[in-house]
């Protein structure tokens, strides 16, 4: 059996076309051709795909059946010249990008719709670790790109950008002391700190340590559950606020020590020793460019 790509187009084009004649037109063959394909094509396969009874070809069972699978068929076929393309253009084969739940993830749908759209054939892995977790993954190489919190001294290898700010919101639960009145920065020594965990070096984390007492989470989510359990307060993104089903529950008390949020810088970083290819350096530059999501209200 030898089936050759010019028969399965014969046959696809003649079944949406409606006649051999019409599929010639189509693509500008000879009826005869096209005939001779489909005739071999059903030769090799074994079966007959189309009825000639009547005055124009119809679709057998068989033939139904087989359409779709010949339709996959040749759309693998444009995948794989697609992605041949891409690598003789040096498109990358696979991006790992590393993102901190920091980032609103909102934004992180419509930046990959349009990398989706312009490198199709990219395989890629987006990961969530968290804080100074993202650097270390750049710097070990198994991530390309990374989305995090600005260290204040970033390691010597690691080139970043800064795309903006996210405002972060003092949450407490309902029956929280602080959710009571408006909150002194002193006030905040006294009770539980619900922290955000990253695996890093203890020491960076104790930089955004506030209370005397402080529990460490893994998850802003689950933080979140905690705060209205009333196990402590927290600092939380807006964004994650706004999507979490305990929203509800949770209190945002008046300040008296600032304007009622803090602002978190966040950067694109990459290894400054990596040559990035044509679809890393599209995706560095499509992150920069998304400043929507990080402009900060007033409530």
């Amino acid at each position: 059996m030898s089936i050759s790509f010019e028969q399965l187009e014969a046959f696809v084009e003649a079944a949406l076309a409606g006649s051999f004649s019409a599929a010639a037109r189509r693509t500008g063959k000879a009826q005869s051709a096209i005939s001779t394909h489909i005739s071999n094509l059903e030769d090799d396969l074994g079966v007959l795909l189309f009825s000639r009874e009547g005055r124009v070809p119809v679709l057998t069972p068989a033939g139904q059946r087989l359409l779709e699978e010949t339709r996959v068929v040749l759309d693998r076929r444009e995948h794989l010249v697609g992605v041949a393309r891409s690598l003789e253009e040096g498109v990358e084969n696979r991006l790992v990008v590393a993102v901190d739940e920091l980032y609103p993830e909102n934004a992180l749908g419509s930046i990959f719709q349009d990398f989706a759209a312009c490198f199709p054939h990219v395989e890629l892995e987006l990961l969530l670790p968290l804080m100074e977790d993202v650097g270390h993954m750049v710097l070990a190489g198994t991530a390309d790109l990374g989305v995090m919190w600005q260290q204040t001294t970033p390691p010597v290898d690691l080139a970043f950008r800064t795309i903006g700010r996210v405002p972060l919101r003092l949450v407490c639960g309902r029956d929280h002391p602080l959710a009571m009145q408006p909150v002194a920065w002193e006030e905040l020594k006294r009770y539980r700190q619900i922290l955000v965990a990253s695996r890093g070096k203890k020491q960076k984390r104790e930089s955004l340590r506030i209370a005397a007492e402080v529990w460490w989470v893994e998850s802003n989510w689950l933080i979140l559950e905690m705060v209205k359990h009333g196990v402590g307060w927290a600092f939380i993104s807006d964004h994650v606020l706004a999507s979490s089903p305990v929203a509800s529950h949770i209190v945002v008390p008046e300040l008296l020590f600032d304007a009622g949020h803090h602002e978190v810088p966040l950067s694109i970083v990459w290894h400054k020793k990596k040559v990035h290819g044509p679809a890393a350096l599209w995706l560095r530059e499509r992150i920069s460019q998304e400043k929507s999501v990080f402009i900060v209200s007033d409530g």
